[in-house]
């Protein structure tokens, strides 16, 4: 049992610190490059970006963050030792922290980035992106910021493994 403790909570470690390392990415690259890009280059990049991220890759990470983390604590409930179990609810909270703001501010914001449509047909990219940039990089940097705080309540839960 000892072993599954461990190999669930490096699962659930590396999966979560991918996700916070996407976040990074988006909050100190990808975000502010295309900050200095024109509102076509940034609408078009942007719809591009939200079509290539859904695969398997980024939903293995993005729901094994959740899954592993969930895991982790549940495996710990009954363990004689739960030392690891205050580390594993807090990681928890904030990954989840994560899920329902993509899913209550970046999943909208982006479908509505997407509905603007074909870039052939669009009239108005400056509106397209005022409507969009400003809300999703500021949420962006709180889900990278919980991200991050769970993955280090991941690590110190692994070290102290």
């Amino acid at each position: 049992m000892g072993l599954l403790r461990t190999a669930v909570l490096l699962a659930a470690t590396l999966t979560v610190g991918l996700m916070a390392g996407l976040y990074f990415a988006f909050i100190v690259a990808v975000m502010p490059g295309l900050a200095r890009s024109d509102d076509r280059t940034f609408v078009v990049a942007m719809q591009r970006i939200n079509v290539a991220i859904i695969n398997g890759w980024f939903l293995l990470a993005f729901l094994g963050g959740l899954v592993f983390t969930a895991l982790a604590a549940a495996l710990h409930l009954g363990a004689a030792d739960r030392r690891l179990l205050p580390w594993l609810v807090a990681a928890f909270i904030l990954y989840a922290a994560t899920i329902v703001l993509t899913r209550a501010v970046n999943i909208p914001l982006n479908n509505e980035l997407m509905a603007a449509g074909d870039p052939a047909a669009i009239a108005d990219f400056g509106a397209v992106r005022e409507r969009f940039e400003a809300t999703w990089v500021r949420w962006n940097l709180v889900r990278g910021v919980a991200a991050f705080a769970s993955f280090a309540c991941l690590c110190g839960a692994l070290l102290r493994r």
